[in-house]
């Protein structure tokens, strides 16, 4: 079906963002997964392109656009050439929104035009060792010593974690903590006591730095307190849905790439003198899985459009959170086993995708906890 989702506008884009993958990440890509860590210059090119800050307003060094569509082409072609390691739909559409919302003036000054250049990478620090979807759990402390705080405690698998040099870290600012006893304090590279730990070796998305965070009384000065004081938890409820949907875009255009790339396949690889594709097997499998994404891509492209609109509700982004995100781990396993041995091979693009897309049912909420949202909302 045609998509109605896009103009001239986002197809000008669409090739902008192509070109910026031809000659400034695909030639690099593989020594990127085998160093573990994207290059900083890709960073800082992706900002000359214009590609960072792109609702940031224009007064900041953004691109002052809050048209949502934009990340989601951005988000598409990054899918589609399999590079997920230059997270740039993390720093423009999960952590861009809490700095251009909840920031101060002063901080926006000091922050957000290198979040745009590119030479301030961002990420955020929610998950602990004993803590991922529960943030109630959360021990990471900040104890108020007048001008500052003093930060304790440690963070894991957090995405650009080594290349960071601004993390939005989710904290205890009362002892007992819980919904209304978490902040988000702002921590700054160089700040004493602020360490990385290891870069994790993870099974797939290689050149994704994700690591270890430890805090070990570091002052924090009042200045980096982001948004209210006791407001963390409502702050994260709030820009959880554009995070799902982000992983949800990605979800289904990979689905829909890996089915491209396997209907091209099957009709080329023989088997008993003949193609795959004259197998009715084959053919059944291509339909269920053509289907299966034509149907999740008109929903997703109707959340697209209702969050650009400001109305996608946090239910319905858990909906195509979950689904999008199944749905691309089973087509992937499909698409993985027609292509046979070929299929298992890392050369191939399939096999990388099989890797780099198990992440997705995990991260941003898992599975369960989408459902258990939509659960709660319909069942009380």
């Amino acid at each position: 079906m045609e998509r109605r989702l896009y103009d001239t506008d986002h197809d000008a884009f669409r090739e902008t963002v192509r070109t910026f993958l031809t000659k400034e990440v695909l030639p690099h890509y593989d020594q990127w997964e085998k160093d573990g860590i994207v290059s900083r210059d890709a960073w800082l090119a992706a900002g000359r392109q214009g590609l960072l800050g792109l609702a940031v307003p224009e007064e900041y060094g953004g691109g002052g656009n809050p048209d949502f569509r934009y990340s989601a082409v951005l988000a598409e072609e990054f899918t589609r050439a399999g590079t997920p390691g230059l997270a740039l739909g993390l720093h423009n559409d999960i952590i861009g929104p809490y700095l251009t919302t909840l920031a101060t003036e002063e901080q926006k000054q000091r922050w957000l035009p290198g979040f745009c250049t590119g030479e301030t990478i961002t990420a955020i620090a929610m998950t602990e060792p004993g803590a991922g979807s529960d943030l109630q759990a959360i021990r990471t402390t900040a104890e108020d010593h007048g001008d500052h705080w003093i930060l304790n405690g440690s963070k894991t698998f957090i995405s650009n974690g080594i290349l960071a040099d601004l993390v939005i870290v989710v904290a205890k600012t009362t002892p007992e903590g819980g919904a209304h006893g978490l902040s988000l304090l702002v921590v700054e590279r160089g700040m004493p006591g602020f360490e990385r730990g290891r870069n994790l070796d993870k099974i797939g998305q290689k050149s994704q730095d994700t690591a270890e965070l430890f805090f070990n009384d570091v002052h924090v000065p009042k200045e980096n307190l982001l948004g209210e004081l006791g407001g963390a938890f409502i702050h994260l409820m709030t820009n959880l849905a554009q995070e799902r949907l982000a992983i949800a875009m990605a979800a289904i255009t990979a689905a829909e790439h890996l089915l491209d790339l396997t209907t091209r396949y099957v009709k080329e690889r023989e088997a008993f003198g003949r193609p795959l594709a004259k197998h009715q097997h084959i053919r059944f499998e291509i339909a269920e899985m053509a289907t299966e994404c034509a149907v999740t891509r008109t929903f997703l492209d109707r959340c697209i459009e209702d969050h650009a609109d400001g109305q996608l509700d946090a239910v319905h982004a858990s909906m195509a959170k979950w689904w999008a995100t199944e749905l691309q781990k089973r087509v992937t396993d499909r698409c993985l086993q027609l292509h046979g041995g070929y299929g298992y091979m890392t050369e191939h693009p399939i096999a990388r995708a099989y890797t780099d897309g198990r992440i997705q049912t995990i991260y941003g909420g898992t599975t369960e906890i989408m459902k258990e949202i939509i659960g709660r909302s319909l069942l009380g």
